[in-house]
């Protein structure tokens, strides 16, 4: 069985890099609410909203650089390279208009 015609199978190293920042996304956005959800008048409702704002920030930042990127990774996948989809997921405003400018 060949695997090189699968577009699932050229992605592997994509989907689980984006996946396990996705993961680690999920316990930073915990965190994050629950400190800045304190700052913003420390009830559960704040805390919640905070953290809610910044899974949906995460989650498009996830779409927006799965399809502008994803078809260009290649490279097997390292701690290195999850580091750099974490960071990613986080800062991808940023990522979009520095390359948008260009």
């Amino acid at each position: 069985m060949s695997f090189d015609n699968d577009p699932l199978w050229r992605l592997r190293h994509a989907l689980a890099g984006m996946g396990l920042a996705l993961l680690a996304s999920v316990f930073i956005a915990a965190f994050a609410g629950r400190w800045l959800g304190t700052l913003f008048g420390d009830t559960y409702g704040a805390r919640v909203t905070v953290y809610g704002l910044l899974l949906l920030h995460v989650v498009i930042g996830a779409v927006v650089l799965f399809i502008r990127v994803a078809q260009h990774e290649t490279r097997p996948l390292s701690a290195g390279r999850v580091l750099r989809w974490l960071a990613s997921l986080w800062l991808w405003p940023a990522l979009l208009l520095l390359t948008r400018r260009r």
